[in-house]
């Protein structure tokens, strides 16, 4: 009997793949652009190895700026999904188009702020010559893309609030399908048709499939949801709160990237090679990062209804679930990486040196998978229940007590490469005992 209650309170594991499988496949678009053009680059016949370290440094700064941006993702997700629960979603109803507008004005300024000065920015990333040169190329084309990426993420926050993972699954298919044609078009060119763009290519890819994502990405929001993108005043009531939980992600997403951002200088700082193979690496784990967030996804998407009915009891066999599947997931992809180990580090360049420093480090980035797992469950519910404060000290914990001493530390004794990951997964070790431990205190605090 106790049992039978038991699972009536929980969410049926065919109730979590409704959200987790398009989040998934969703989620793991976006890393497998960058992979495509890493792969596709990495393997150009002129200069393959600064290619590829630029577009490593390019792409990471990129990503640095879309985390930053983006945290209104969340906040929206958060919000929606807790009216939803409540069935109120009436009182926010003016409320994306006006987050979303804003969005939109913040990042054209930032667009054009950083390509003023993004010859500057990338000297600070220890970058020079040709690999500099290559690296401002691919971003002043790449950034175009910034305002349609954070709509259409913006947009995706709107339909994970309405518990719907369906159609970012279908924009992302979309989206990906387009970058990865156009990535073969114009990095290698059509003989008599177009001419190989080299790095410019695949910026002009990725843009191109941004854009195209928007579009789809706005039709689908008037057409299947209660929401338009008339911009209306006053201000929504929520908006402050709004803005307040992406301050505090913000600030998150700001840790989060100087940890990417010294991770990518001493890599560049130890030699062309060395951000090659990092580069590889890094991507690597996004992907993974973004397959597992599929099912964490889940923790974020469903805690804020499940926040608006006041159920904790089905929110803590929640977590305990998702973790299980998650930790699976991670042990699945690991096993599938040691067997083709050797295969995937010359999928993505010839160049033996590069090839060596990514195989010499390519085993912690499998290994640190179920940990990763863990904290991003728990990165997902505390987004859920809108606790961005939370995540913001976790990130700053883990950051500047766990990952920078550790790299310093690591570096001193000149482990290269390997200080980098062994900071990594402090790093995430960090973030996932944390969170673990405040989740628990809370739920308890509730009686569950």
């Amino acid at each position: 009997m106790f049992y039978k209650l038991i699972m009536e309170k929980k969410i049926s594991f065919k109730n979590i793949n409704k959200i987790a499988i398009p989040a998934i496949i969703a989620g793991i678009a976006e890393p497998l652009l960058s992979l495509t053009d890493t792969a596709i680059v990495g393997n150009v016949k002129m200069n393959s190895v600064e290619a590829l370290a630029a577009v490593g440094i390019a792409g990471s700064f990129i990503s640095a700026l879309f985390w930053i941006l983006a945290q209104t993702r969340s906040a929206i997700s958060a919000i929606v999904s807790q009216y939803l629960g409540a069935n109120k979603l009436e009182k926010i109803k003016s409320l994306p188009a006006q987050i979303i507008i804003i969005n939109i004005i913040i990042s054209v300024i930032i667009y054009f702020a950083t390509v003023t000065y993004i010859h500057q920015i990338f000297q600070f990333y220890n970058a020079k010559g040709l690999v500099l040169n290559y690296a401002v190329s691919y971003y002043k084309i790449r950034a175009i893309g910034l305002p349609f990426t954070l709509f259409t993420f913006s947009v995706f926050g709107v339909f994970r609030g309405l518990q719907n993972t369906y159609y970012p699954m279908i924009i992302s298919i979309i989206g990906a399908i387009i970058n990865v044609l156009l990535d073969f078009a114009l990095v290698y060119g059509i003989p008599n048709i177009i001419k190989p763009l080299h790095v410019e290519g695949a910026a002009i890819a990725s843009v191109i499939a941004q854009i195209i994502m928007a579009i789809i990405a706005l039709i689908l929001l008037l057409k299947k949801t209660p929401f338009n993108l008339k911009f209306t005043l006053p201000f929504n009531a929520e908006i402050k709160r709004l803005l307040l939980l992406s301050v505090n992600l913000f600030i998150r997403a700001l840790a989060l990237n100087f940890a990417l951002y010294l991770s990518n200088s001493f890599a560049t700082n130890y030699g062309d090679k060395y951000i090659a193979a990092h580069t590889i690496a890094f991507q690597i784990w996004l992907f993974f990062a973004f397959f597992i967030d599929g099912y964490s996804s889940v923790g974020n998407i469903v805690s804020g209804k499940l926040l608006g009915e006041k159920n904790y009891t089905k929110m803590f066999l929640l977590s305990k679930d998702l973790v299980k599947y998650t930790i699976v997931i991670a042990f699945i992809l690991g096993a599938i990486n040691f067997i083709f180990y050797k295969p995937i580090g010359n999928l993505f360049t010839d160049d033996i040196d590069v090839q060596n420093a990514f195989f010499s480090i390519f085993w912690i980035v499998i290994v640190m998978q179920p940990i990763n797992a863990i904290a991003f469950v728990y990165d997902g519910i505390f987004k859920g229940l809108a606790k961005a404060s939370t995540l913001r000290n976790t990130l700053i914990i883990a950051t500047f007590i766990g990952f920078v001493p550790t790299l310093l530390i690591a570096d001193y004794f000149n482990l290269k490469l390997y200080a980098i990951w062994i900071a990594f997964t402090v790093w995430m070790l960090f973030r996932a005992g944390i969170l673990v431990f405040l989740f628990r205190k809370m739920m308890l605090k509730s009686k569950v």
